[in-house]
């Protein structure tokens, strides 16, 4: 098990210490679970006040937090010192290099150095596997597929021929990349398949979370950008375009041919029409449905979506129109009562 000063951490944290340098570390937990050795974070001003009565021995906070009754590591970025931190405490383990016996790599396959398959793996025709790369049991990598440096493809992924990964990308289990776009053409009442001969590109750094699928193109490529992390059970069409560091939540849906600009947002069942175009740093709430385009840098929510603003007063009306729509029918009542005592005609019932 780990062991560090607080002194030591501070270092490797880029942090500054405020209290007992020497107090040492043995773990990292959450605040509320903490104990004495742990370290834990604070990032949220709601729960500050947690600072008080968490069992840890030291905190990572942000720089305006500057007294509690524990060892403090200030730093401008909590929740990133405590990522690093759990990747000290928690090191990735690395698996046993090399090419199981019970795994079928095709001769015609390029493995690169250190790379790890794994049993009831299978690798096809052509198929080049960068670096370092770890390939889990049960895995399918297609027949000229591209797998760059530091990959990791956890057990059920499934590359379909042609596509294509950059370096340092991460499969989640489940996932799909590859399989054809659904797209029909009809005649005579029937629906007649149309080829789907792209593929699918996933550039550096890009992480895509347990059973997401991404189609093939029709022509062309699907294309995910550096960076961008995808969670899981997400449904990425045929021939979508995805920017450099966007978020997709679980259960996002994004229709055929659809663009998502760098840096946007798209919260949980987030569902997107096709043909689209979601400009740069877009944020889009959960459950929304989109089907006309959204420029840059909106904030939108609903369905059909609408500047955040407008969904959350209509939210809040929505609510009271039980009672308006009482009020309104005797409003109504009324109305036609002073009408018929003036002996004026209904306007509804004129001509």
């Amino acid at each position: 098990m780990a062991r560090m000063t607080l002194e030591e951490l501070a270092d490797l944290l880029e942090a500054t210490v405020i209290g007992d340098k020497k107090t040492v570390i043995t773990g990292v937990a959450g605040i509320e679970d903490a104990r004495e050795g742990d370290l834990t974070f604070v990032a949220n001003p709601r729960y500050r006040s947690k600072l008080d009565t968490t069992g840890a021995s030291a905190a990572i906070v942000p720089p305006d937090v500057e007294k509690a009754p524990l060892a403090l590591l200030v730093t401008p970025e909590p929740y990133v010192a405590f990522t690093r931190a759990l990747e000290v405490f928690h090191p990735r383990e690395r698996p046993e290099i090399g090419i199981s016996p019970e795994a079928w790599v095709d001769p015609s396959a390029r493995l690169g150095k250190d790379v790890s398959i794994f049993p009831f793996a299978f690798v096809g025709k052509d198929a080049e596997i960068g670096d370092r790369t770890l390939v889990y049991p049960f895995c399918y990598v297609g027949d000229r597929v591209r797998v760059g440096e530091d990959c990791c493809l956890y057990s059920h992924v499934s590359i379909r021929e042609g596509c294509l990964l950059g370096d340092r990308v991460i499969l989640q289990n489940g996932v799909k990349l590859g399989s054809d776009g659904f797209g029909y053409a009809q005649r005579d009442g029937r629906h007649h398949k149309i080829p789907q001969v792209g593929i699918v590109r996933v550039e550096d750094d890009v992480e895509i979370g347990a059973n997401t699928c991404i189609d093939r193109a029709t022509m062309g490529e699907t294309r995910i950008g550096r960076g961008t992390k995808i969670d899981n059970l997400v449904m990425l069409a045929h021939n979508v375009q995805i920017g450099e560091d966007v978020i997709l939540v679980s259960q996002v849906g994004i229709s055929g041919s659809t663009t998502v600009g760098d840096r946007a947002i798209l919260a949980g069942q987030v569902g997107v029409a096709g043909h689209l175009r979601i400009g740069k740093e877009v944020q889009i709430g959960a459950k929304s449905g989109v089907h006309s385009s959204i420029l840059d840098g909106r904030v939108v929510s609903g369905i059909p979506t609408m500047p955040y603003e407008t969904f959350l007063k209509t939210m809040a009306t929505l609510k009271h129109l039980p009672k308006m729509r009482e009020k309104l029918r005797k409003l109504e009542k009324q109305v036609a009562a002073l009408t018929k005592e003036s002996g004026q005609s209904d306007p509804e019932e004129e001509p």
